[in-house]
């Protein structure tokens, strides 16, 4: 079967180390309220920055601490290579739970934005849209491979 648009299998052991432990950071970073803000600070190209009393900056050169920015490009390229490696057997059943997967993970991550739209107000919702950027993904991938271990199952017991 030919799988367009997705990566070798080797690259999910790349995604794995990349999305795990940047998914622990970040949430042990959000739990404990810790501030990254003064941790490697570097000179980087802003097309846009703003600070909170200052006025907005358009393409300059601005000191910054990226680990915020290190953790989300490892989270969304890890999730990415996780969710759409090739597994080392592919055919019409793992994609049609691929894209079952997607689907509903896209109906869930969309179903909880619609509730936190509805209950959570103020910065807090900043927060809730700041995580979701990686909850589809996460969803995808934990409902994915869940699904993949159930048909494993079933096909061993028989």
């Amino acid at each position: 079967m030919k799988t367009h648009f997705l990566f070798p299998n080797q690259f999910k052991i790349i995604g794995w180390f990349l999305f795990v432990p940047s998914v622990i950071i970040t949430i042990l970073i959000s739990s404990f309220a810790v501030n990254i803000d003064e941790y490697l600070n570097v000179t980087v190209f802003a097309v846009y920055a703003n600070e909170f009393i200052s006025d907005g900056v358009f393409l300059k050169f601005i000191k910054n601490g990226i680990v915020d920015e290190l953790l989300t490009l490892s989270m969304i390229i890890g999730g990415i290579l996780i969710g759409f490696s090739k597994l080392k057997v592919e055919d019409e059943m793992i994609s049609k739970i691929r894209y079952e997967s997607l689907v509903w993970a896209t109906y869930l991550n969309y179903g909880i934005i619609l509730l936190f739209t509805i209950f959570i107000y103020g910065t807090s919702y900043l927060n809730v849209l700041y995580h979701n950027m990686f909850t589809l993904l996460l969803f995808f991938i934990i409902r994915f491979h869940y699904m993949i271990y159930k048909l494993n199952k079933t096909n061993q017991d028989d």
